[in-house]
């Protein structure tokens, strides 16, 4: 059986480790051996199946600045956190002796991490039987405001990395569309198609027995002043007498949790976010949420209409990009963040619960699947491994 390590990293949601979580799960399901090491806050749950878990100690940040990097107790991390890490990093590529590493995220983006992972590439590197280097991205990328960044991404996929898996479908949005040096990269890019946790196939049902309205913002690190406005958008909408279900992602504090109940009109529920998420979308008449990878598919796939407000705080590009795209194919109400407001809100559900024509979601979501097979026929193939030419600056 061959052994495949997974890397991944989340700050301030939790949809990295979520997809990360279900390509172990493909991968352990497609007969290989895999080892998933985590770096975040563990979230709890159900864990990964089949799967071995290495769990790092956590590394989080307080805000969508994501510095600077911070322990579980939210105290800056030091050298000495920094170098425990990298020697349980280590380590654990050591006890997995893979035969692929798929890092998330990495080389476009996950730069602060660099005291961990360049010297994980380094021991991959002399490993006598070099194993295959997978960097497994998102489809759509943060937009970088410097140039340099972009060209640095370029020098280490083509320094460290085999391949790119690309969890997307380019009829939704293409690689090069969020990263300018797409076209020198060296390493291949595959497209998988989107990694989704539920159903493949999107429902159709908009029928009277959907009669709730779900709000939900993630792993809610950013997303309470969200939930927050819903609770006052009930009282404004015209499907205000649904009862409006307020799910409260991990990373809110009690405190935050705590107000968002007291603010509860007696048509609202408050509840901490549920693992039966997807079904709970599966019966609702609206979605309200934010535009995160993981919960826009769930969204999308559901049958639910979307409103869809972008987090763009700090200068984040990405969940506006996929914003636009979902407005312009008539898969959503959008509204900017930057105008968030109860009654702007009211007026997108509005909006939403009486538009009478939608687009419909037609995209390659068995990306689970699709990446297993990418990485078994790589491996098969025997693929190029590639070889260090110059020492890192």
């Amino acid at each position: 059986m061959q052994s495949v390590m997974i890397y991944v990293q989340h700050l301030l949601g939790i949809g990295h480790l979520m997809r990360a979580r279900l390509l172990a799960e493909a991968l352990s399901d497609g007969g290989f051996d895999v080892h998933l090491v985590t770096g975040g806050m563990p979230i709890g749950g159900r864990q990964p199946r089949g799967v071995r878990t290495v769990q790092l100690p956590p590394i989080r940040v307080s805000d969508a600045s994501f510095t600077p990097l911070r322990d579980a107790d939210f105290e800056p991390i030091d050298d000495a956190y920094r170098e425990r890490r990298k020697a349980l990093l280590l380590a654990a590529y050591d006890a997995a002796a893979p035969s692929a590493v798929l890092f998330e995220t990495f080389p476009f983006g996950r730069r602060s991490l660099r005291f961990e992972l360049f010297p994980l590439l380094e021991r991959i590197d002399a490993a006598r039987r070099r194993p295959l280097v997978i960097a497994s991205i998102r489809d759509i990328l943060q937009l970088q405001d410097k140039r340099a960044r972009e060209h640095e991404m370029l020098e280490w996929a083509a320094r460290w990395f085999d391949a790119v898996f690309v969890h997307g479908d380019r009829r939704f949005a293409c690689f090069e569309d969020t990263f300018s040096f797409a076209d020198a990269l060296a390493p291949a890019v595959h497209y998988t198609g989107f990694v989704l946790s539920g159903p493949r196939e999107a429902v159709r049902d908009s029928s009277p027995a959907r009669s709730e309205v779900v709000v939900s913002a993630g792993g809610g690190g950013v997303g309470i002043e969200l939930l927050a406005n819903a609770l006052a958008a009930q009282q404004r909408s015209r499907f205000g007498h649904l009862t409006w279900r307020v799910l409260a992602g991990p990373n809110i504090p009690e405190a935050g949790f705590e107000r968002l109940r007291r603010s509860a009109g007696p048509n609202a529920i408050v509840e901490r976010a549920r693992a039966d998420f997807g079904a709970l979308l599966q019966g609702a008449f609206i979605s309200i949420s934010q535009a995160g990878y993981n919960t826009t598919l769930d969204v999308m796939t559901s049958g639910a209409r979307a409103v869809i407000v972008p987090f763009t705080g700090n200068g984040e590009s990405e969940q506006r990009a996929r914003g636009e795209r979902l407005r312009d194919l008539g898969l959503a109400v959008v509204v900017d963040d930057r105008r968030l407001t109860p009654e702007t809100l009211a007026q997108a559900v509005d909006d939403a619960g009486t538009r009478a024509a939608w687009g419909h979601w037609d995209f390659d979501t068995d990306g689970a699947a699709r990446t297993t097979a990418l990485v078994a026929g790589l491996l098969e193939a025997g693929a190029p491994r590639r070889t260090r030419t110059a020492a890192i600056q």
